[in-house]
């Protein structure tokens, strides 16, 4: 989850997630360099005293100036381009995990395991634990396993939610009356945050999203108990 002292982006908890911060990085080199080179050039501006009275235009430069940012440009859609179709591929999922968005809680079906549901609600500031993060922790938790890729359906009950979770690189709209899906794969345990990035509203920031990554046969042994239950 990200703290107050964090500048950069979280750290990633997929490889989806990977690849966008490596994106992420590549723009900002360009951008850095760019920024350099223009600065140095109005720098120097102030300073030369050349002049000629006789110029009155420069083909070659005008050639230079048009072609040259068109092929950065290039090196920034080439690889966003390959990101955008990586992150709509779904690649044999193990597991489909079904998400509806309410006002203002989420609830949660596991469709491959005999319909398990549960609503996720927010713990309220004064019933939360000392280890708990106020605004972020939920009384039911995502519980899904490491290693293994992930398929979720996103849709919405009343108004248009965001299911988002920064560490996992995702983001995916619920719209009523439409299903949404995104996949991602876990690929180490942990505690993942993640918060309704829509403005469906007042409270819209009060329905986080917590996911558990836990080892397969952790998560077996759940799924157990909650069919036995």
């Amino acid at each position: 989850m990200s703290t107050w002292a964090n500048l950069g982006l979280q750290d990633s908890a997929s490889p989806l997630m990977e690849q966008l911060i490596f994106f992420h990085d590549h723009a900002l080199l360009i951008l850095v360099m760019i920024t350099v080179l223009v600065g140095y050039l109005m720098f120097m501006l102030f300073f030369n005293s050349y002049i000629n009275r006789f110029l009155l235009h420069g083909q070659l430069i005008e050639m230079i100036w048009t072609i040259l940012p068109a092929i950065i440009l290039l090196f920034i859609a080439l690889p966003s381009l390959r990101l955008l179709y990586l992150l709509d591929e779904i690649n044999e999922p193990s597991v489909t995990l079904k998400s509806i968005g309410h006002q203002w809680y989420w609830s949660y079906e596991y469709s491959d395991f005999n319909n398990i549901e549960f609503d996720s609600y927010m713990i309220p500031t004064n019933e939360i634990s000392n280890d708990g993060f106020r605004l972020l922790d939920v009384d039911n938790r995502m519980v899904l396993p490491m290693n293994s890729q992930i398929r979720v359906l996103v849709t919405a009950a009343d108004v248009i939610h965001s299911w988002t979770i920064p560490a996992l690189g995702v983001k995916v709209d619920g719209t009523p009356g439409r299903l949404n899906q995104t996949n991602f794969f876990l690929n180490r345990p942990g505690l993942f945050y993640g918060q309704c990035s829509e403005i469906c509203g007042a409270n819209h920031s009060f329905m986080p999203i917590v996911i558990e990554s836990v080892p397969v046969n952790y998560f077996i042994k759940w799924i157990s108990k909650n069919l036995n239950s």
